[in-house]
This record gives C-alpha cells, structure tokens and sequence, in this order.
C-alpha cells in the first residue's frame, strides 16, 4: 500500500471519527442547553445563581479543565498510553497496567488531599475569589463549594478513563457521559419543591459526576485494565514521563483557572447576575465551537502522537493544517451568527421564566465580544496538541502564565479604567487567547517548521467571504425586523433560521470561488459520498 493510500485512509477515518464525535457532541451539547434554560427558568441571572456558578468553579477545574476530553489527564494518558499499545486487540501488558495503577493511584491521592482542604476552609477560598460579594453570596457560594468537593477527585479519574477509550477509538461514552450530569441537574432542579438556596443544584452536580464514574468503569474493566495497589512513582520511567508532561499541563490548566478567577473578582463588583450572564455567553460561545474543536482534535491527538514517534514532520504538518483549517472554516460562519442574530438565540433560549430582557442583554453583550476570540481560541488548542504530541507540555504552561499579568491589566484598563463593565471581561478574554495563540504559534518553530503560509493564505480567503457573508446577513436581519411581526418564538426561529440560510448559502459558494482549498476538498468528499449512494 502506498503512502499516499494510507494517508488517504487516514484522514477518512479522522473525517469519520470527526462525525461521529460532532454528532455524540452535539446530543451532549443540546441535552447541556436544556439544562442552562432549566436552570435559567427557575433561578434567572441572581445571586442563588451566581453562587451556584462562583463554587462551581474550583470543581470544575477537576471535572472539565483536568480530567476532560482535551485536559491534562486526557492528553497525558493519550500521549504515553497510546506508545505503549502497539495492538489495541490485545490485552494490556503486566507494564502498562503497572502504570495505569500507578497513575491512578497518584492522581486519587493527590486529589484527596486536595479535596479535604477545600471541604475544611470553603468560606475562606470563596472569600478570597468573590471579595467584591456581599457576606451572603460568599456564605451560600461556600457552601456550594463545600457539596461539590467530591468532583474534584472523580474528574481525574475520568480524564484518565477518557485518554484510555480514546485510544481504543471508543469515541461514544467519554462524549456522552457529560449528558448525565445535564440530566440529574433537569431532573433535581424540576423536582425540587423549594430550592431558595440552590443546595439542589449542587447536589445534583456531585450525582451527575458520580454517574460519570460508574458508566464509563466497565468498559476500562473489560479492555483489561485493573487498578491495584501499585505505588511505583520512583522506579517507573514511565510514569516520570506522565508526570512530566502532566505536570505543567496541569499548572496551565491550573493558570487558565486563575483568569476565570480574575474575572470572578473583577465581575462580582458590576452588578447582581454578571457572574451568570458570563457563564451563560460561554456556554453559548461553547456550544458551537466545543462541537468543532473536540470533534476534530479528539481523533488528530493520537494521530499527531504516533506521527511524532514515527518523527514524520511532514505527517504533522499536512494533518495541523487540515484540522485547523477545517476547524477555521467553520468558525467564521458561528462568528457571523453571534454577531448578527445572538440576541434573538439568547432571548429564544433563555428569555423565559424569571430569565428576564435585562439578563439577555448582559448575556448577549459577554457574547458578542467573546466571539471575535474563536478563530485564536481553536488554533491555540491545535497547537497545543502538538506540544503535547512532542511530550512538551512546559511551553503552554509558561505562555498560559504569562498572559495572567495580560489578563489582571486588561481587566483593570477595561472594567476600572474604561468602565466596559460585562464586555470588558470577555473582550479581555478574547485579547488573552489571540496572545497565547501568536505566542504557541511562533515558539512551534523549536519542535518543526509549520506551513503557516497555506494556512493562513486560506484563512485570508475564508476572512474575505466572512465579511462580504455578515453584510448581507446583517442587512436581511434588518429588513426581517421591519416587516415581520410575530410572537417571540416563532419571530426569533423563523429569523435564525432564514440567516443561517442565508449565511451558509453565500459563505460557502464565495469560499469555492476563491477556491478554498478545505472548502473544495470538503464539498468533493460530500459530493462523492453522495454520488456512491
């Protein structure tokens, strides 16, 4: 077979892969919606709600940021793991399964003391991150804090559990196990006769992850894989190499977790619900382009891991391109949308329930400036994927840490200074990952020369097509305003809809004109799939 074949085979199983995880995604993504609007319903933008989201952080930090799909957990276990497992038939070896005990057992015990100090002294931490709060927010958010303590230990063993699936291409269960969260939040939040506190939804945050946990065990015991008490941290060069790319990955997550919590001091000083309005735009902003980014980066990691210990540079290259080229090409058309019709999707989905006109404006001002930061936001995390491909994980850390002195002086000049107030904590947002983007993107060149000049020769053309897209989209919108008037619903669906018509009916054509190549290849694959049919 020759090795154009094989690359061809490739990246029909990345596309394939790709889909299947877009559409896992988006039935995770969707089940998490109805989950905000739920919550939204019944606890609008409040201080019960902003309790509930300043405790959820910490966390969080755990379950999403270090044991994720894309976190620190995941990418070290994707990373060393997949080296190590030449045949994914096979069991796992005596080695390997010494150093799944290994790390697993590191990573339990860390998080345990972790877990203990923050249960202990909850009022203290929440104190110190929301010191513009009122003494009742930081008594209700401790609490909070204090019944979610136990996520912090099961985000890191389902991060581990998450690299281990992924590497036997079990892509399903690590991106719908997420979904049970959502649903025991639906459920507990429904069911509860008087929640004036939110203890409800705290609880039921802690229950969802446990259900994570459970699901997702009997398939890491039936690839063979069994946690005894194995404590080789010294001896096992193996784990030396998991710690070392762990460790900095997770300070960088860790760093990541500090800007939140420099918006978090600076945000609890605007006013009552901001604190919500910002997690509500980022699970807007992350709806779309979490499909994109996990859809895509999830099968390209241990494809860019083999290709490093192969040492085939050009491989990296030509699949870094693809990916992000791809991933920019679908960008700019949920750039457009947010722009022009975020309003109408934030009054649509939330406005209902206590969720009330001035709640969507502060969730849609947050937004508006949070999307000019997707185009850097899914380069950065394809470079980093590359860092972590050549077991580098040191770099990110040190340019994530560096930008937190960016991120405190852009809040400063934004919020204090310029008087932004909501927008000025996303816009500062957007400005931190384009520098973190420039900076990764420039310092790849020690590891292997990136082709950045086709890349960005097809962004410029995708750019091009975007701008002429939005004008015409934002003029039909207008004309939409002026002659329809229906009820909320149906006004704001019919609206979305005809612009996203609109939008992809123009942007897609203008990227063949000025023959994108991703657009071109991506329409001949649809095509031929179509023809074969």
């Amino acid at each position: 077979m020759t090795e154009v074949v094989q690359q061809e085979e490739k990246t029909s199983g990345v596309l394939k892969a790709a889909w299947l995880i877009a559409v896992v995604t988006i039935v995770s993504k969707l089940i998490g919606f109805v989950r905000d609007i739920v919550i939204a319903n019944y606890y609008g933008a409040s201080m019960v709600s902003d309790a509930y989201y300043y405790a959820y952080q910490i966390p969080s930090l755990s379950l999403i940021l270090l044991g994720g799909v894309g976190g620190p957990f995941h990418s070290a276990t994707v990373a060393v793991f997949s080296k190590l497992i030449p045949n994914l038939k096979d069991k796992p070896s005596d080695e390997v399964n010494r150093l799944y005990s290994t790390f697993m057992n590191a990573t339990i015990l860390f998080f345990i003391a972790l877990s203990a100090i923050i249960f202990l002294f909850p009022k203290q931490i929440m104190g110190i991150i929301i010191s513009g709060g009122s003494p009742e927010m930081v008594g209700l958010a401790a609490e909070h804090l204090r019944i979610m303590t136990p996520l912090l230990v099961i985000g890191g063993i389902v991060g581990i559990y998450y690299g281990i699936l992924i590497i036997y291409k079990q892509f399903m269960l690590p991106n719908l196990s997420p979904i049970l969260m959502s649903v025991a939040i639906i459920a507990a939040v429904i069911s509860a006769p008087d929640d004036s506190k939110g203890y409800t939804l705290a609880w039921a945050t802690t229950a969802g992850a446990v259900l994570q946990f459970i699901v997702q065990y009997p398939n890491i015991k039936r690839l063979g894989y069994k946690l005894k008490p194995v404590f080789d941290f010294t001896n096992n060069p193996r784990f030396r190499e998991i710690g070392e790319l762990l460790f900095p990955a997770v300070l960088s997550s860790t760093v990541g977790q500090i800007h939140i919590y420099v918006d978090m001091f600076f945000t609890s000083s605007i006013s009552e619900g901001a604190w919500t309005a910002v997690g509500y735009a980022n699970r807007v902003f992350q709806f779309p382009v979490g499909i994109l980014v996990t859809a895509f980066l999830v099968p390209l990691f241990p494809i860019f891991a083999r290709l490093v210990a192969d040492n085939d540079l050009d491989g990296i290259r030509n699949y870094f391109n693809k990916g992000v080229g791809v991933l920019f090409f679908g960008a700019i058309p949920i750039i457009i949308g947010i722009l022009v019709v975020g309003t109408d999707a934030v009054r649509l989905v939330f406005e209902h329930g206590v969720f009330d006109e001035k709640a969507t404006f502060l969730v849609t001002e947050a937004l508006w400036f949070l999307s000019v930061s997707i185009i850097p936001y899914v380069f950065r995390d394809s470079i980093t994927r590359v860092y972590y491909s050549f077991n580098d994980s040191r770099t990110p850390f040190l340019v994530a840490f560096s930008s937190i002195i960016l991120k405190l002086i852009l809040n400063w000049l934004l919020i204090t200074r310029l008087h932004y107030g909501i927008g000025g904590i996303t816009l500062s947002t957007s400005l931190v990952t384009l520098f973190n983007a420039c900076v990764l993107g420039y310092f790849i060149k020690n590891k292997i020369r990136m082709d950045y000049k086709s890349l960005f020769k097809n962004l410029l053309k995708m750019l091009v097509s975007g701008i002429i897209t939005i004008g015409v989209c934002y003029l039909c919108a207008s004309e939409y305003d002026k002659f329809v008037h229906l009820s909320k619903i149906p006004f704001e669906t019919i609206k979305i809809t005809i612009i996203a018509i609109v939008c992809l009916g123009i942007y897609i054509p203008l990227n063949l004109l000025f023959k994108m190549e991703y657009a071109g290849e991506l329409f001949n694959r649809l095509a031929a799939k179509i023809i074969r049919r």
